[in-house]
């Protein structure tokens, strides 16, 4: 047991190193360009937080905003392009869009997306992600106060029609738009009570059953309580924030060839937003909470 808890100690002394390492080299070159070029021209260099590398996969903290690739040679702010820059010797030619992503996040979204860096992972995480034998958690900001501790969302999600032309977006079955519906199913449980810009606001963990695009964001909206800063299924009217308030905050894989629970730190603790403040706690981001949720989507 030592030398496994050792070994462990070891990879995390590693991987915490490397992070550090690509955070000086992304300081040094941003002093570089902003040194060569003036401070008139905007110098886009980031860091991406790994948090898990493996011979078998590759987990990183997606920023928000970001796609995950695109077939647009104009769309440039893309997950791939970030990672070829960040990581060349994990690009493979041969693939379409260089790295093998097992899963998507949205664009707005934030938060852990795993990567296989082999045929074989590739494989597997894919199977465990299509048969729904992955646990995903994800931590939001919604509109209004939640006064249920839990909710299991039971609602078909389909395409919205109105929207087939434009940018893609979904909808629930009661709608006249809805088309090709199919089952889809979230777990949420109440955090925390709080106010947003002095307007209710409810910190909630989630937990998917299914996995439709959009479908947190459209079960949220569903129940009346739009994620903060969610523009598309706000009609448009979330225009305050930086970002919508929903990020991708622990994975559970277990497969053939990986046991990998991974989580990152808390976006959206009261602490570090300046315009979110607690008034109520009601759960913890202890063990229990995830395995409570997750008893509601079994």
């Amino acid at each position: 047991m030592d030398t496994v808890n050792f070994n462990g100690f070891l990879r995390s002394c590693i991987l915490s190193t490397w992070n550090l390492t690509r955070l000086i080299i992304c300081f040094v070159q941003w002093c570089t360009n902003k040194f060569v070029h003036g401070t008139s021209k905007k110098q886009n260099v980031e860091f991406i937080e790994i948090i898990h590398r493996s011979e078998n996969f590759l987990i990183i903290n997606k920023p928000y905003d970001t796609y995950i690739n695109s077939n647009n040679p104009d769309k440039k702010n893309t997950l791939q392009l970030k990672l070829r820059e960040m990581l060349p010797d994990l690009v493979n030619p041969k693939l379409c869009h260089e790295f093998h992503f097992v899963h998507r996040l949205d664009y707005p979204t934030s938060g852990i997306i795993c990567i296989a860096l082999n045929k074989r992972a590739a494989r597997v995480a894919s199977c465990a992600f299509e048969h729904q034998k992955v646990q995903k958690f994800y931590l939001a900001l919604v509109h209004g106060h939640v006064h249920e501790p839990y909710i299991v969302i039971d609602k078909a999600i389909g395409d919205d029609i109105r929207k087939k032309n434009s940018n893609h977006k979904m909808c629930t079955s009661d709608s006249i738009f809805c088309e090709k519906p199919r089952r889809s199913y979230t777990a949420l449980m109440v955090l925390e009570h709080g106010l947003w810009k002095s307007k209710p606001a409810t910190k909630i963990l989630l937990a998917p059953g299914t996995g439709r695009r959009h479908q947190l964001r459209v079960h949220c909206n569903y129940i009346g309580h739009t994620i903060i800063g969610d523009y598309t299924y706000s009609e448009g009217k979330d225009t305050e924030p930086c970002r919508t308030y929903l990020h991708s905050f622990r994975l559970i894989l277990n497969c053939d060839i990986a046991n990998i629970d991974v989580r990152t730190t808390d976006p959206f603790d009261a602490r570090m937003l300046a315009e979110y403040q607690t008034t109520n706690v009601t759960r913890t981001l202890d063990e229990s909470i995830f395995c409570d949720i997750y008893k509601l989507i079994e």
